[in-house]
């Protein structure tokens, strides 16, 4: 078995090199005057016409790794699932995840990030600088009288679009959810977005430039006549302007500050995506979306899956309110669903927003809570506000909401260290109550490592502290934390003292009635099921050739063939999205609905199980309030554990510097400035046992 993945991450990493080298010879002479007209010859058949070309060496590697990397993350699953040793993580590649750089925008860098944007720029350098080269060794003029700079300002325009295709052949991946790539190289989608968010900023630079560039020249030449071309035999200049208007909105609407003010302007705004594919298709041709094609293919692949489980609404058990305006949601779930800690899933309340969806923090764990799945809500911002009204309301017995996920890291690899020291600020501590429960669970197994726990929380308020009484579930599971070496350290910033006793709120816990129409949250294909996934990817891309190379050898080509006309440019992009599309819903559908057929009496067994589930209890905060309920171990073993400081902020430096196990894991998670400073003190050099890693789930 051993042997196998070996062998498997052996051939991902030669494809992906040889797929590499491609992108990295295309700009030059020698893929243009040797390599092409060899692979026009041989691979432009009537079957696949001028894409065939790049289908084979754009297209096919990324999806041949798609589709065999579930085998490996199967075979590897088999092997984590239930342990993770400190031994599989590579000392050297954890300096290399160290904090190099922090600053504003731009956030936490690390030493593998940094040498990876950096080559990353190399190739953009590198393929505009062969581009402008060989276009100016054979310079065209394309139209009478023209100057020679006209000519040069023209092909550096032209050329700077095609740099912007590269960055669009890496931008998908970071947000496909359920991506069999990303664990390949130890990411998530949460933690990539950063890199999706710098590709799309490089990407709008490089398309305004050439979209500007190109106006700037048709000015200047007297050919504003040229902004309106549609051309059936070429590039659709006005198909290319659509696409660039779209993708400004989309732009612009995504800086942080409209983000986070206008949170919903950003969200539909960003669903233009799908139009801006389809205009920018039609520009640029189908050839050149043969390069750009896996990305979108996989992403388009979890977002059907996403479409599919969302369609069913999630059983909703019981739910929290704490005086801190936080709220707690617990799903019923399907034993067979497994997550690990710091997962997160979307959700949508149509009560409160049809089209929102918005990320949350799974605090349960999967390994202690095999029938319930938990996440925590902050009461923020109009949504959460709306919808902790709406609990609020005693009358109500049901609440209709459907979920996406869990999505989260594919190991639980915070198991390698000695000692974990979990600093968070506000809401921030969400992620941290999934761990905590985790390794209560670990720490009752025979032979498990479980490292020293030092969770160091800031609040702004006294009632914050009720957050803490999300580390006990309320599900009714059997928690035995006095094996668990724990300490709290909470700091509450603007309170002096404990507040009146009656001004406190109590915690309130609400139970709801179950509906035919609800499901418990499954495993969907994907994370949990990625031999179901791999069989997605690669049925749906080989029907999708299939049909691409008949419709293009008995439809298309008799035209072209057999008259002096081109088939047009549009319609050729149109068939080629819509076969994409169509093989996509149909191999995605038909395998969800035979993988549902095959769980159905999973599931009905679940909803048997949980139609008369009850809390046993309604706990009462342990320290918030002071009525703290000793006769129960755990409540008494948090009590001891736990230290409550009055009008203070914790000294970061301090506490981190005084760790002295020789495997410091040190997880963040809150305001960015926390999470910055907290990277500045693990790269200051000082202290070489402590392992930064933020958790940020800034959308």
């Amino acid at each position: 078995m051993r042997s196998l993945r070996t062998f498997l991450r052996t051939m991902f990493l030669l494809v992906f090199l040889g797929w590499l080298t491609i992108w990295i010879l295309l700009p030059t002479n020698i893929y243009k005057n040797t390599w092409t007209p060899k692979l026009q010859s041989n691979l432009n058949s009537t079957y696949f016409r001028e894409q065939g070309k790049n289908l084979l060496l754009f297209t096919f590697p990324i999806m041949f790794i798609g589709a065999l990397s579930c085998i490996y993350l199967h075979l590897h699953q088999n092997r984590t699932q239930k342990s993770y040793t400190r031994e599989d993580v590579n000392r050297y590649l954890c300096s290399l995840r160290r904090p190099l750089l922090v600053m504003s925008p731009i956030g936490v860098v690390t030493s593998m990030e940094l040498i990876f944007v950096a080559m990353f720029g190399v190739l953009l350098i590198w393929s505009l600088s062969n581009y402008l080269q060989t276009s100016f060794s054979h310079l065209h003029m394309h139209m009478e009288g023209e100057k020679v700079w006209e000519a040069k300002f023209r092909s550096v325009s032209l050329r700077l679009g095609y740099i912007g295709n590269i960055c669009w052949a890496f931008l998908f991946f970071p947000v496909t959810r359920g991506s069999s790539i990303l664990p390949l190289v130890g990411l998530t989608s949460e933690s990539s977005i950063k890199y999706h968010i710098w590709l799309g900023h490089t990407s709008m630079v490089l398309f305004a430039a050439h979209t500007i560039g190109f106006i700037i020249y048709w000015g200047i030449t007297n050919q504003m006549k040229e902004m309106l071309e549609w051309s059936k035999t070429y590039v659709s200049n006005v198909a290319g302007e659509i696409a660039s208007l779209i993708a400004l909105a989309m732009w612009v609407t995504s800086f942080p500050r409209v983000r986070r003010n206008m949170f919903e302007v950003f969200f539909y705004t960003h669903h233009l995506y799908i139009l801006y594919i389809l205009f920018y298709a039609i520009h640029v041709g189908v050839a050149y979306m043969c390069m750009i094609a896996p990305g979108i293919f996989l992403f388009l692949v979890d977002r059907h899956l996403r479409f599919l489980q969302s369609r069913q609404h999630a059983r909703l058990l019981s739910g929290r309110l704490l005086p801190c305006d936080a709220l707690e949601l617990n799903f019923s779930k399907t034993p067979s669903l497994h997550y690990n800690p710091t997962s997160i899933v979307f959700i949508n309340v149509p009560k409160v927003s049809k089209l929102q969806w918005h990320p949350f923090t799974v605090t349960s764990s999967s390994n202690m809570e095999t029938n319930c799945l938990s996440v925590a809500i902050k009461n923020v911002g109009s949504w959460s506000n709306k919808l902790y009204q709406e609990l609020s309301n005693s009358s109500l017995d049901h609440l209709n909401v459907s979920v996406e996920g869990p999505y989260g890291p594919h190991t639980a690899q915070f198991l390698r260290h000695d000692e974990l020291v979990m600093v968070s600020g506000g809401s921030g501590i969400t992620p941290f109550i999934s761990i905590i429960r985790d390794l209560i669970f670990q720490s009752q197994q025979q032979e498990s490592h479980t490292p020293k726990l030092l969770l160091v929380c800031a609040f702004k308020h006294y009632a914050d502290l009720t957050m803490l009484d999300l580390v006990l579930p309320v599900s009714g599971s059997t928690t035995e934390i006095s094996q668990l070496q724990l300490q709290i350290e909470a700091y509450i910033t603007r309170d002096k003292e404990e507040p009146p006793r009656d001004s406190q709120k109590q915690i309130q816990t609400i139970c709801f009635k179950p509906s035919f129409s609800d499901s418990p949250i499954s495993a969907v294909l994907g994370p949990n099921n990625w031999l179901w996934l791999g069989a997605i990817i690669s049925s749906s891309f080989l029907m999708f050739l299939l049909l691409l190379g008949i419709v293009t050898r008995f439809y298309i080509y008799p035209i072209e063939n057999n008259s002096d006309e081109v088939y047009d440019w549009s319609f050729k992009v149109l068939w080629f999205l819509f076969l994409l599309c169509a093989c996509i819903c149909i191999c995605s559908s038909a395998i969800f609905l035979w993988w549902k057929k095959q769980n159905v009496v999973e599931i009905n067994k679940q909803i048997m199980n949980v139609e008369l589930f009850t809390p046993e209890r309604s706990p009462g905060s342990w320290i918030y309030g002071s009525e703290r309920e000793l006769e129960s171990l755990p409540h008494q073993s948090l009590v001891q554990a736990t230290n409550v400081h009055f009008g203070a902020r914790p000294d970061l430096k301090k506490i981190l510097f005084e760790r002295k196990g020789k495997d410091v894991g040190v997880l963040v998670c809150g305001p960015r400035n926390l999470r910055h400073e907290v990277a500045r003190i693990c790269s200051s050099g000082l202290a070489d046992n402590l392992h930064f890693e933020s958790i940020s789930f800034n959308w």
